[in-house]
């Protein structure tokens, strides 16, 4: 296989550092840009070279596209507070739009070979069940607007400049280097750090809302050796696991994980949300050979492993919260 010079943005967090591991183990050169805001360096393979700054700085992303020459880029600096979102408007558009523009600009300007970017299974809403990629996205927050729009945004540059992408509708990922000190997104992580530091599990609602999720180890190979399928080009691909659990049965299959049979629980108003959420994953299984492997309670007790060896820090508050009217108690 013929070596290439990439892009992740977003390398140094949860999904990015996995997705540079499989691009290095490969012998690729990978370049990282990420402002270490929601990740860390010590996440950022030593083979790689680490750049720290921000999507939403232009100057630097220019300088970096001019001086590297990409011929492929992964796009998956984010940040994925779903519910949050909506009380952080400006600060969500900002780096999960206008951040993702500079970064299509310059591959545009750079002759980039492929985009592949990964965007969210909250792009559709409260839709019909399972989600398939044929149905009219209609997101119900601003975090699912965002990226609905960059999709939207990558077919245009597609017809009008020609530029190549693959874009990625991942959902409720977990596993090894999660970030687990941010209160606001990551629900497994939230539950490890509180049980960690013997904090009630907080629940919005009464805990039967379903997510399907999953492992990064099945999702991050997948991901990374997606440029080199040609048929994937200017695809966009459900990818994650196949069966729905409930915020119920997930607490107990992490209490089992911890050795507690019966974790505390702290039930909170219901936040708006999709109650339901989980997706068909056929094409991706098709053309990429997708597999959905690794198991709930296989995966999260692989998760809390790596948790108690690397120990939980205290959760952070979010600074700038743009509207506290129907912010949730839990958050404030």
């Amino acid at each position: 296989m013929k070596k290439h010079t990439i892009l992740v943005t977003g390398g140094a967090g949860f999904i990015g550092s996995h997705v540079v591991d499989e691009l290095i183990k490969s012998g690729h050169r990978v370049v990282v840009l990420d402002d270490l805001s929601g990740g860390y360096k010590e996440n950022v393979n030593l083979k790689a070279q680490f750049v720290k700054g921000r999507i939403t700085d232009n100057r630097l992303i220019n300088k970096l596209f001019k001086k590297h020459s990409f011929e492929y880029v992964f796009h998956i600096a984010a940040y994925a507070a779903e519910g949050l979102s909506h009380f952080i408007r400006k600060f969500n558009y900002e780096n999960n739009l206008i951040g993702s523009i500079n970064i299509i600009n310059a591959s545009i300007n750079h002759k980039v070979r492929c985009l592949v970017f990964t965007s969210s299974i909250a792009v559709y809403g409260a839709n019909q069940l399972p989600m398939h990629e044929d149905m009219t996205p209609t997101p119900e927050d601003p975090y699912g607007i965002a990226k609905l729009t960059v999709e939207q945004d990558l077919k245009a540059a597609h017809e009008m400049f020609g530029l190549n992408s693959i874009v990625f509708r991942p959902h409720n990922v977990y596993g090894e280097r999660q970030n687990i000190a941010d209160r606001y997104r990551n629900v497994l992580g939230i539950f490890m750090n509180q049980i960690r530091h013997r904090k009630p599990l907080s629940i919005f609602g009464d805990g039967k809302q379903q997510r399907a999720f999953t492992h990064i180890a099945d999702l991050a190979p997948v991901i990374a050796e997606s440029i080199f399928k040609p048929k994937a080009f200017n695809q966009v691909f459900n990818i994650g696991a196949d069966k729905p659990h409930t915020i119920n049965e997930l607490i107990t299959i992490i209490g089992k994980a911890f050795g507690i049979a019966s974790p505390k629980v702290k039930y909170f108003p219901a936040r708006n949300e999709v109650r339901q959420a989980y997706a068909d994953h056929s094409k991706a299984k098709k053309i990429l050979g997708y597999k959905d492997a690794i198991s709930l309670e296989d995966g999260v007790t692989r998760m809390a492993a790596w948790v108690r060896q690397q120990g939980v820090p205290m959760s952070k508050k979010f600074k700038n919260i743009e509207i506290q009217e129907n912010l949730p108690s839990a958050w404030k």
